[in-house]
Formats: structure tokens, C-alpha cells, sequence
């Protein structure tokens, strides 16, 4: 049996029959939805996984990058409302940058009356509001790749190619734009419980610092540590998703 694929302007995945709930997916900064490719194969069939392609990479290169995150989130949560429109019950996922663009997501979606069941958030604390965090220009391109090649050392080695460099390097450095920007006030308290993960060797997300999402949701909050780093979760894979299975059942 053939099983149909989603691949729509915003949205990647495979669509799977008969599943009773979709996890979304919100991939880091410079990231692309091919980063969860092969998590579908991995959760039991009840769960869809789909994964959100931001624009100017990839397959959406001559997209032009948004200028702001909530820009962004605002067309992720059109693009979730218009493209995923079956009713099905939605959780979130974000990692790094993504869980800042998942966060502002949940709350459009819970504006609509599309509320997600839970937000999964990872290797990041909740966004800081600018009388928490002083305004601060956007990192310049070394900067940026000094940051990734620490976070990311075999990820940050598609940098290092001359002549891929000019083609990847301004979604990342768009991102990076978007997330010194991005200071909401007020923080919005969502009616959406959430699950706060990380590496326990995280340089840029202390496992403390997860404890902060309880500051934006008035539903539960769980921290979970993982060993590992900023990328934890790639060879924490499996123990992930079978954490992701075992709250979203």
C-alpha cells in the first residue's frame, strides 16, 4: 500500500490513515524540515508526524525569509489551519529556534479555536520579554558561525563548502535576525501543557532553565533532561520519540 506524502508549501511529511493525533514539528535555526525525516518511522502509527519547512532554504530557496518571528508563526499557523484542516488533534514540537516559532504558533492556533493537546519544547528556555532581555544587534555572520560550529560541529560543516555557503547562508543568518528581535511583551500564558526537554550538557540551555516554561502556560509543566548536548536529541533519538509517544497517547 502506497501511503500519501504531505508536501505542501509549508508542511512536510507523510500522511498516516487512521492516526488519532499530528505532531508538528519545528526544526532549530538554519534548519530545515529534513531534520525530522525519518521520526515518522519511528512512532507508532497513531501518531502523523509533519514537519514545517520555513522559507529560503532547500526547496523554498527563492522564498523570501520573513522579516520577524511572529511573522513567521502568523503564516505557520495559517498554513496549519488552511493545510491540516481534518480536525485531526494537533502537538507541537520545537527544538532551539523552533520552540520560540511553535510557542507563538500555539497561541494562534489556541486564538482559532484549535488549541494544541500539548507543546513539546527543546534546547531552549521560554522567549524573554524586553524588560527581561536588553535589546542587542544581530550577531554578524562569524559570530553566527562561531555559535553553530559549538553547538553543531558536524552540522556546522556544510558551512565550511565555498560554494554552498552563499546558497545556506542567508536563511541562517535570517533566523539568527528573527530570534535577537524577538522580545514578546506581554508574554502570552497559554491553556496548553507543556513538556520541556533537554541535554544535560546543553552549553546554551541549562537543564535549569527549562523550569522557565511554567511562566507562559497555565497548564502543567514536566522538564525532562537527556544526555547530550545542544543536538541531544539526534543520538537520543529513539528516547525521545518513545517520550513524545508515551505523553501524546
Amino acid at each position: 500500500m502506497t501511503v500519501p506524502g504531505t508536501r505542501t508549501r509549508w508542511l512536510r511529511g507523510v500522511r498516516s490513515p487512521g492516526a488519532r493525533l499530528r505532531l508538528v514539528c519545528f526544526p532549530h535555526a538554519g534548519g530545515a524540515a529534513g531534520f525530522f525525516h525519518d521520526w515518522a518511522a519511528l512512532t507508532p502509527p497513531w501518531l502523523e508526524v509533519l514537519s514545517v519547512q520555513y522559507p529560503g532554504r532547500q526547496d523554498r530557496l527563492d522564498d523570501p525569509c520573513p522579516a520577524t518571528l511572529e511573522e513567521l508563526a502568523g503564516a505557520v499557523a495559517e498554513a496549519l489551519l488552511r493545510e491540516a484542516s481534518d480536525g485531526l488533534p494537533t502537538a507541537l514540537f520545537g527544538h532551539s529556534m523552533g520552540t520560540a516559532v511553535a510557542y507563538e504558533v500555539a497561541g494562534r492556533l489556541e486564538d482559532a479555536g484549535a488549541a494544541p493537546v500539548r507543546l513539546v519544547v527543546s534546547g531552549r528556555g521560554r522567549p524573554r520579554g524586553p524588560h527581561e532581555l536588553a535589546a542587542r544587534p544581530a550577531p554578524d555572520d562569524d559570530e553566527i558561525l562561531r555559535r553553530v560550529r559549538a553547538l553543531d560541529p558536524a552540522g556546522a560543516a556544510v558551512y565550511d563548502h565555498p560554494e554552498l555557503r552563499p546558497v545556506i547562508m542567508p536563511a541562517l543568518r535570517a533566523d539568527f535576525r528573527m530570534l535577537a528581535a524577538h522580545h514578546p511583551a506581554p508574554l502570552r500564558r497559554l491553556d496548553v501543557p507543556v513538556t520541556a526537554c533537554g541535554g544535560d550538557r546543553d552549553p546554551v540551555c541549562p537543564v535549569a532553565d527549562l523550569s522557565s516554561w511554567s511562566d507562559v502556560t497555565a497548564r502543567d509543566v514536566e522538564v525532562r533532561a537527556f544526555e547530550g548536548g545542544h543536538f541531544y536529541l539526534t543520538p537520543r533519538k529513539r528516547e525521545v520519540l518513545a517520550l513524545l509517544a508515551e505523553r501524546l497517547a
